[in-house]
């Protein structure tokens, strides 16, 4: 019989009931008993809920406090010595303060997870790294869930993809590290199975990538082992297809292999002929990084196909990847429009179409659901299939027909950049290493407060529009004080940096729980792109005008890039994903073209998550960054030479796209360098990057507050790397999730840096001069 899998299930709770928990315990307002029920409640009803939806294989260890990779350096001891552990069991407050950072030293570099938005804290290595069994939280939450009556699957990210998925400090081989670190997995594992674990899965998504021999070699040596000791072990990989690390994957000693038929379908035939006569193939057939409803017709064709071959008691069906990616539950969005709602699922509706097509696969279409019978959710998913394909609501003919009359000309500015920088210059009179923010200010209880109150209508608009603009003015003022050079208008009529725009253009709609994780306790709403987006009216045009009336310093316009909002929005999935972001391009540019004629001489168009969208294997890189870079280039390039085009970029590495990047041709690029000790500057240096870049001084994910001379000592390592002139001095990134008290002492710690730079450099010249 084919059996119902899930790969794991969002931590956060539909309210966000972890991020409140949390949040609490870190402002010292519960005790960590507390934060700990909360945790507990939250794995129960989790738990519970997969049971009752008929999964088979339900996930254990899959909940974190912060990051299920900071939790394998947590399992592992790979404590960094700067944390000052002293050994035995990894506590909750080391934890954190490996993900935040504390009074005394900052949080642990963060980057993306594969291609999605959720972020993982990078794992940190050296030479000679030693490894000990110092969380027991796999253990733990095995048995939490078999006090239920629960029987579960426990989780643990791959030894291989652990090592990989890290940083050498010494430049060094990871792997190298292989040998010390298994024994951790042995001793785990085999706690495991004596407590009566059946199954573990090993996650290995690092083996969908590009990987040389070396990598292959290792998971080889590390399954050997771990064969010995573990339960059977279904090794996962997702988000692509396995390619030349098929055979790799296949032939562990392993009971079963997890692939991802959502992002590579075209890796099934090549995947039941591996398994051999053995092995256990789970297929995910369930998209675990959108919301759209499957077609389950569809998804049950490869599942029948590989029944046919191996038999079906040798399937699981389940999701693409683990389903953090998406909201909880889309029954609790009782505003949400019913024909747009009949559309999607969320996490626990997929969990029924996991066990919908299980059932189907088995023969079993008349058998009931707990909510309904198999059978009527099959045709619902047809008659939603069918909807969308002709939907008026969806295929707006005004916006095809735009998109299609872009021409070349239309993605080039007046003039290059050598020519506009004089023209910049002339027109802002900035001085040497200006000083900016990267765009948002705290949002205060008190912006949350008169938000919710306007959405309840409890307040009119004229009364929220005011209390925005003295919330505009006090930012003002407090960049004034503190000496800023180009000056931001602070954000606070905004919730999100994407979901602000959806809301103002056509083809979104947005839901009321749709949170997912996007790392720590910071959850993102994305909003749903379902039908063709246009801009009927200025989005940010009056706000930006308003802050500018209210200073003779330049103010910044600021706006979310075509990819960034695509990236960190649910995209609807029946056209390219390129022609998406074209139409969000065009949108955007007519935003910048009313900027400008609005008198705005500094436009900040974010693209943090260009990087991100990278496609995982190489040879499909270039389609992705064309298209990309022409959707910049899009929005932005009809501005005239003195107008000052910025981007901002994020917890990215810029190496694999730095050439992409300078093709965007923006004035000038901020990027996130401080925890990484400006080590990203590096691909910037070796490219020879002509324009203009502000690397971050300081990390605005860490509440803790940073000396002037760390940030001097930043910008002295940007100065051997980079022209003084090309400099600017910014944070690392917006400043919404951070409190006034602290934003204002390390911005004027920040001011006070760039004089410092300012000075050394006057002398500098001077001593120059005089030779």
């Amino acid at each position: 019989m084919a059996l119902s899998a899930n790969l794991g299930f969002p931590r956060v709770g539909a309210k966000r009931e972890l991020k409140k928990a949390q949040e609490a315990y870190w402002a010292g307002q519960i005790p960590l008993d507390e934060l700990n029920k909360v945790g507990a409640e939250l794995r129960a009803r989790h738990w519970k809920l997969q049971k009752a939806a008929g999964i088979d294989h339900i996930p254990s260890n899959d909940f974190t406090m912060y990051d299920r990779v900071l939790s394998t350096c947590a399992m592992t001891g790979a404590v960094p010595e700067r944390y000052e552990w002293k050994g035995g069991k990894v506590d909750l407050d080391t934890f954190f303060a490996m993900a935040r950072g504390n009074k005394k030293v900052g949080a642990m570099e963060m980057t993306k997870w594969f291609d999605t938005n959720y972020h993982y804290l990078v794992p940190e290595f050296s030479a000679g790294q030693k490894f000990a069994w110092a969380c027991d939280k796999a253990v733990r939450h095995y048995e939490e869930a078999k006090a239920l009556g629960i029987q579960t699957r426990p989780v643990l990210l791959g030894p291989v993809s652990f090592l990989l998925l890290g940083k050498m400090k010494d430049g060094g081989d990871a792997l190298s590290l292989l040998d010390a670190l298994l024994p951790v997995y042995e001793e785990v594992l085999t706690k495991l199975k004596s407590l009566g674990a059946e199954w573990a899965q090993i996650d290995e998504p690092c083996f969908v990538l590009d990987q040389p021999e070396p990598a292959r070699a290792a998971l080889k040596k590390a399954y050997a082992r771990l064969a010995k000791v573990a339960p059977k072990i279904m090794v996962a990989a997702y988000f692509d297809a396995l390619e030349e690390n098929l055979d790799a994957v296949f032939g562990l000693p392993v009971a079963g292999v997890h692939i991802d038929l959502v992002r590579a379908p075209q890796q099934l035939d090549a995947a039941i002929k591996a398994a051999g006569s053995d092995k256990v193939l789970s297929l995910g057939v369930i998209d675990g990084r959108n919301i759209w409803r499957a077609n389950l017709s569809a998804a049950l064709k490869p599942v029948e196909k590989a029944v046919a071959a191996l038999g079906s008691d040798r399937v699981i069906v389940a999701p693409s990847c683990s389903l953090l990616h998406t909201p909880v539950d889309l029954d609790n969005e009782t505003a949400l429009d019913a024909e747009l709602k009949a559309w999607m699922a969320f996490a626990k509706q997929k969990l029924a179409e996991v066990a919908a097509i299980a059932a189907a696969a088995n023969g079993k279409k008349d058998a009931a659901t707990p909510e309904t019978s198999v059978k009527d959710m099959f045709a619902a998913s047809d008659k939603a299939a069918a909807a969308r394909k002709t939907s008026p609501r969806i295929h707006n003919k005004a916006v095809q027909e735009r998109w299609s009359k872009v021409a070349p000309g239309m993605l080039k500015r007046q003039h290059p950049f050598a020519t506009r920088v004089e023209a910049q210059r002339s027109a802002l009179n900035l001085p040497l290493f200006p000083t900016t923010t990267i765009g948002s200010f705290p949002q205060t209880p008190e912006i949350r407060q008169h938000r919710a109150d306007f959405k309840k209508k409890t307040v009119t608009e004229a009364e929220y529009n005011a209390f925005l603009k003295q919330e505009i003015a006090n930012c003002v003022k407090i960049q004034e004080d503190i000496g800023l050079d180009v000056f931001v208008h602070g954000e606070a009529e905004r919730n999100d940096m994407v979901e602000y725009f959806g809301e103002q253009m056509d083809g979104y709609t947005f839901t009321k729980f749709g949170w997912v994780q996007s790392y720590g306790s910071r959850c993102v709403k994305p909003p749903i792109i379902f039908g063709d987006i246009s801009r009927p009216h200025q989005m940010t045009v009056d706000w930006s005008v308003y802050a500018q009336s209210l200073t003779g310093k330049p103010m910044k316009g600021m706006l979310t890039g075509p990819v960034t909002i695509l990236q960190w929005s649910f995209v609807r999935d029946d056209q390219p994903r390129s022609v998406t972001a074209g139409q969000l391009a065009l949108a955007l540019r007519d935003e910048v073209q009313d900027l400008e004629k609005a008198g705005i001489k500094v436009i900040q168009i974010d693209e943090p998550a260009v990087r991100e969208g990278l496609p995982l294997r190489r040879k499909d890189w270039q389609a992705y960054l064309r298209w990309a870079v022409d959707a910049f280039r899009l929005c932005s390039a009809g501005v005239k030479d003195a107008t000052q085009i910025h981007t901002h970029m994020c917890y990215a590495e810029f190496n694999d796209i730095i050439e992409a990047v300078a093709e965007m041709d923006a004035d000038v690029i901020s990027i996130e360098t401080s925890r990484s000790q400006m080590e990203l500057l590096g691909a910037f240096e070796d490219f020879k990057y002509p324009n203009e870049i502000g690397p971050g001084v300081y990390d605005i994910h860490s509440p803790r507050v940073v000396p002037q001379a760390e940030m001097e000592a930043l910008l002295k390592k940007a100065v051997a790397v980079l022209k003084p002139e090309q400099i600017w001095v910014n944070p690392d990134c917006g400043l919404k999730t951070r409190k006034w008290e602290e934003t204002k002492i390390c911005l004027k710690n920040l001011v006070g840096a760039a004089k410092t730079m300012r000075a050394a450099y006057a002398v500098a010249e001077g001593k120059k001069a005089s030779a």
